[in-house]
């Protein structure tokens, strides 16, 4: 954490000096000392956290993958005039235990453009999609598989 502090200061500055360098690494240790003394964090969670990097960084790839898509898609209808849409709206559960995992699902159901997570309790979403076809697998989508891959990995 203490990188991304000194590499936050070295861009808020916007030049590369060595007056800028120094003062930066003693702000940054005295940001990092202020965090684990006072906000009860810790080398430990700082490791953990860089070893789920990899699957952070998986799941914001396939985001911008799926948003990219779905963009497609909706410029499709927008142009077609000939089909017209069958909105639907979509109850499902999934297998995510943790509420943090739904949340981040509902979230990404909701930023996919032409997706929207209506209602989520107790453990189902309701979704409205702006065409039935946009449903289809949305309840064993790749973020869920990812999701699921992310809760093992938390609790092991």
């Amino acid at each position: 954490m203490g990188i991304f502090f000194f590499l936050f200061w070295l861009i808020l500055n916007g030049r590369v000096t060595l007056e800028i360098i120094i003062f930066g690494l003693v702000i940054s240790a005295s940001v990092y000392c202020f965090s684990c003394k006072f906000l009860d964090y810790d080398l430990g969670t700082e490791v953990r956290l860089f070893k789920k990097l990899p699957i952070v960084l998986l799941i914001a790839a396939v985001l911008i993958k799926e948003i990219i898509k779905a963009t497609i898609t909706m410029i499709g209808f927008i142009f077609n005039f000939r089909d017209i849409p069958e909105p639907a709206i979509v109850h499902f559960k999934t297998a995510l235990r943790t509420d943090a995992a739904r949340y981040a699902l509902a979230t990404f159901i909701t930023l996919t453009p032409g997706t929207i997570t209506v209602r989520l309790r107790d453990g189902e979403f309701q979704v409205h999609c702006y065409d039935k076809e946009m449903a289809r697998g949305i309840d064993e989508s790749v973020f869920v598989q990812l999701l699921l891959k992310m809760e093992e990995d938390l609790k092991a």
